[in-house]
């Protein structure tokens, strides 16, 4: 029996950060939430997350330094939601724009 290979697929994703923490939004349309294997670093988040034919693969690099060890991550209908808190936060100067 020959074992197909999956199709690899970057899911579609929304991220943003606040000044506290970083929140991807990650669509596995079909995904079960065993089949989800999520790493963070300090610098970094990476998933992999099969379904049938298809693998969603795919792995962030982080611009800001964050705590892996206190992130969360909630998986709903298909959404999977992750919250990864900054490990300190992060405070600009305003530019004024002329």
């Amino acid at each position: 029996m020959v074992k197909k290979e999956r199709i690899p697929l970057l899911p579609d994703t929304c991220f943003y950060h606040d000044e506290e923490k970083y929140v991807f939004e990650i669509e596995l349309p079909g995904v079960t939430k065993e089949n989800i294997n999520l790493e963070v670093t300090e610098r970094s988040l990476c998933l992999c997350a099969p379904r049938n034919e298809v693998e969603y693969n795919g792995c962030w690099f982080l611009v800001h330094e964050v705590k892996p060890e206190k992130a969360k991550a909630h998986f709903k209908n298909g959404l999977l939601t992750v919250e990864i808190p900054l490990a300190k936060p992060m405070r600009g100067v305003k530019v004024p724009i002329e």
